[in-house]
């Protein structure tokens, strides 16, 4: 059956090559005049490497998004695995080049292999004599090769499971390719600059955001400094001492003035990049094709009631199983990631400005009855107050490092903090599907089933059954 899904799949690629502007086939990189075997590793020796793999180049090569769906094309069509399995992977690994490593296990290029894996399936597939991970032609045919050697051809699931032994990341390729497939050539470009957008806006606002609370602790510092100042001076009955410490005084409020400017000024900053993100939020949620996406925008992931409280998923937010000091998680996820209500609630207390440990963050109490304190956020979202009713994903601000924190992390604990939020059910249910575990494998959801291939009939005139992806 699996072949068959294959000849599918190059049926639905056939067809979004037909639709495609003349402009992508002038565009196509030359296709090697020999293909190393995807049955055979290559020997010793046999390729050659730039003098630094890991070392990321002087210049980084860039290609038009019209390039890199002919390298997809063709480096599928070449070893026989389809295009947007190739797309959904060179996303998920590198964000189609923006992101070339070394990641945190040492894969670099543009579709993150480790330099072992590279020694043994790596190719030239541009002809200039080396085998580069850093170059685009080079990556995205040794990741056709690759797949296609794990089984490919016959079994998708299990080729990409070979790239990353993780059930989640399986789901989450095949899912992106399906999406891919579905939109074509075009959605997918399109569902990539929306994401760029997203992302860039989220930054800008977590930026903003933390630089905010920042220069209104400089401010605050400087207040008081200026009113000590003062009333010291008004202390003293010397003239003399009393002059010289109001001199004193008018220097720490030239201070102070200039850093409430600074407080005005990226406070208009903050609104600025609050304004471009409804946009972009806007934007998105006008596009019919952005809905079978979801995951790619940090969608909330919702099970039974909970929903996780940071959006991104397994590929980008992980968890460890025990915190350093006392029970709680941190979410690792990057800075700018979307924090959601974990499940219905109403807000106890909230703070903008940085406590000195948990930073910005909330106080929530769920439907049970639990407290549930967020920190270290770098945006909180204006609505979120004292008395304030939440639903189960209401969007409550970004993932940052305000606080006490040395990365940009999302600190989740219980109020008193007497246990583990990771060992609460609601929390383990999203293991593979919202996050991964940082120190252990991270199981198969139970909850859900893999992406599987389903055969359903076909009316056209071509006769057969016709596979498609299917939950």
């Amino acid at each position: 059956m699996m072949r068959r899904v294959l000849v599918g799949l190059v049926l639905a690629v056939a067809t979004v090559a037909s639709t495609a502007s003349a402009d992508t086939f002038r565009l196509l990189p030359s296709t090697p005049a020999s293909l190393p075997s995807a049955s055979i590793p290559n020997q010793p020796g046999e390729i050659t490497l730039p003098a630094t793999v890991s070392a990321p180049p002087a210049q980084p090569q860039t290609v038009s998004f019209q390039q890199l769906n002919a390298l997809w094309q063709q480096a599928g069509a070449a070893y026989g695995i389809p295009w947007q399995v190739l797309a959904a992977i060179n996303k998920v690994e590198s964000n189609f080049g923006r992101n070339m490593g070394p990641s945190s296990a040492g894969a670099v290029g543009w579709m993150q292999f480790m330099p072992s894996t590279w020694d043994r399936w790596g190719m030239d597939a541009d002809g200039d004599g080396i085998a580069d991970p850093r170059n685009p032609q080079d990556a995205i045919y040794a990741a056709a090769r690759y797949l296609a050697a794990a089984g490919g051809a016959q079994d998708l699931s299990r080729a990409v499971l070979a790239y990353n032994h993780a059930q989640w990341y399986v789901d989450e390729v095949l899912q992106l390719a399906q999406t891919f497939g579905a939109g074509g050539v075009d959605t997918t470009y399109q569902l990539d600059r929306l994401q760029v957008s997203l992302d860039q806006a989220r930054r800008d606002v977590a930026g903003a955001g933390q630089k905010l609370a920042r220069a209104r602790r400089a401010e605050r510092v400087l207040a008081r400094a200026e009113r000590r100042a003062l009333a010291r001076a008004e202390s003293v009955s010397l003239l003399s001492r009393q002059l010289e410490l109001q001199r004193a005084a008018t220097l720490v409020g030239v201070r102070h003035y200039a850093a409430s400017a600074e407080v005005e000024r990226l406070n208009k900053a903050l609104t600025d990049a609050k304004t471009s993100l409804e946009q972009a939020r806007t934007h998105i949620a006008s596009v019919p094709a952005a809905s079978a996406a979801a995951p790619m925008f940090g969608a909330p992931t919702a099970q039974a009631g909970y929903v996780f409280p940071v959006g991104g998923g397994p590929s980008i937010v992980s968890v460890a199983h025990t915190h350093h000091d006392y029970p709680a998680a941190d979410i690792a996820a990057p800075e700018g990631a979307p924090v959601y209500a974990l499940a219905d609630a109403v807000v106890l207390r909230s703070w903008t400005y940085p406590d000195p440990r948990c930073g910005i963050g909330m106080t929530i109490r769920t439907s049970d009855g639990q407290e549930w304190t967020y920190c270290h956020l770098s945006y909180l979202e204006p609505t979120v107050q004292a008395g304030t009713m939440l639903s189960a994903g209401a969007a409550v601000g970004l993932v940052g490092h305000t606080g006490d924190a040395s990365g940009p992390h999302l600190h989740l604990q219980l109020d008193p903090a007497t246990s583990y939020p990771q060992n609460e059910a609601w929390f383990q249910q999203f293991a593979g599907l919202a996050f991964r575990w940082q120190d252990a494998p991270t199981p198969q959801p139970t909850a859900t089933r893999s992406l599987v291939f389903a055969e359903v009939p076909n009316s056209g005139s071509s006769g057969g059954d016709v596979i498609r992806f299917t939950r």
